[in-house]
């Protein structure tokens, strides 16, 4: 019961600050006296240029689709195919379940996946951390083009940021975090030792965690897979610029601004919230706000636009994986209804 009750609050906590942090975004979403802010919003929506954001969700489906194949290269090595269209509807399952669970959707995808294939767990899952080492390593080759195009006003807009810099806090923070892993990995050791079948469980699972991570050093075309990732991330990047111009008040705006709020509203979704609900509606405005003179409340509506729909897409393209899912098990555990 406990340890429900804990999962319980951590989500409530995420929830609340979620619900902050949006919080502060609308309220620099300024409108006329008498003005609903939500019909300000739909306003924004109607203005938009339609095409464009059609355009996003396409570049948004072939990314999905390379991902998918990309997954697929690094499983093949460990000794499993999957087929495309499984692995893409559980890399689909996962953007799915991130949006309710921050990281919850990289042990769904391949639990989706082993229901579909039979992949084992683990195995799936030691591959998708290399992916994740991969795509950070993107992300920061990317925030580094970003600073060499647009550093000084990058550094103007990270210097406006409510962030403290005093280190005694900070220094506190992380003892007592070393300290309670410490602490974790002591206990996890001896009841380890102590049992011979936990010891044996532990052996096996991270046996093929390794098998998993150490894929990547085994592929057939790395220089495929370096340029699927490269291709991925391009993507991303186009469909940041779609967007942007689907709607009056940024499509002006240049490859180098397209970069630089693309930079800021990664590092907006790599935090601890679901989907980068909150944190990218803070810190995307403020950078349309401050690095391009886009007028705050045109920036807020803006930014719930762009992530509203790019969230509806993952929800659509989830829900229907779920139940695509859900019919091919049905159906491959009943072999004689195909028949039929």
């Amino acid at each position: 019961m406990a340890p429900k009750l804990k999962s319980i609050l951590q989500y409530l906590v995420i929830l609340g600050v979620t619900i902050l942090l949006i919080y502060l975004s609308l309220r620099g979403l300024e409108v006329g006296e008498g003005e609903n802010k939500w019909e300000y919003l739909t306003q924004t929506w109607q203005s938009a240029n339609k095409g464009w954001l059609i355009v996003m969700a396409i570049l948004s489906l072939v990314s999905h689709l390379l991902r998918a194949e990309r997954w697929r290269m690094l499983l093949a090595p460990v000794g499993f195919n999957a087929k495309l269209s499984h692995s893409f509807l559980s890399l689909a399952v996962g953007y799915l379940i991130n949006l309710v669970i921050p990281r919850g959707g990289e042990i769904s995808r391949c639990y989706n996946l082993y229901k579909l294939d039979k992949i084992p767990v683990m195995e799936s899952f030691g591959t998708v951390v290399v992916e994740r080492i991969v795509d950070l390593l993107c992300l920061i080759l990317l925030i580094a083009i970003s600073f060499a195009f647009e550093s000084q006003k990058l550094l103007a807009f990270i210097a406006t940021l409510p962030i403290d810099v005093s280190g005694g806090s900070k220094f506190k923070t992380v003892i007592f975090l070393l300290s309670g892993f410490v602490l974790l990995t002591l206990i996890a050791y001896v009841l380890v030792k102590k049992s011979k079948n936990l010891k044996q469980l532990v052996q096996k699972t991270w046996d093929s965690f390794k098998t998993g991570v150490l894929s990547v050093f085994q592929l057939k075309n790395k220089s495929v897979f370096i340029i699927y990732s490269a291709l991925i991330w391009f993507l991303y990047f186009c469909m940041s610029y779609a967007v942007l111009k689907a709607f009056p008040s940024t499509s002006e705006l240049g490859f180098a601004a397209v970069l630089s709020l693309f930079a800021i509203g990664a590092i907006a979704m790599a935090a601890p919230l679901p989907g980068g609900t909150g944190s990218y509606h803070v810190l995307v405005p403020q950078g349309l706000f401050f690095l391009y003179k886009v007028p705050l409340s045109e920036a807020v509506a803006f930014t719930f636009i762009f992530h509203g729909w790019q969230t509806i897409i993952f929800i659509v393209l989830g829900v229907i994986s779920v139940f695509l899912t859900s019919f091919i098990v049905k159906r491959n555990s009943n072999p004689s209804q195909t028949d039929n």
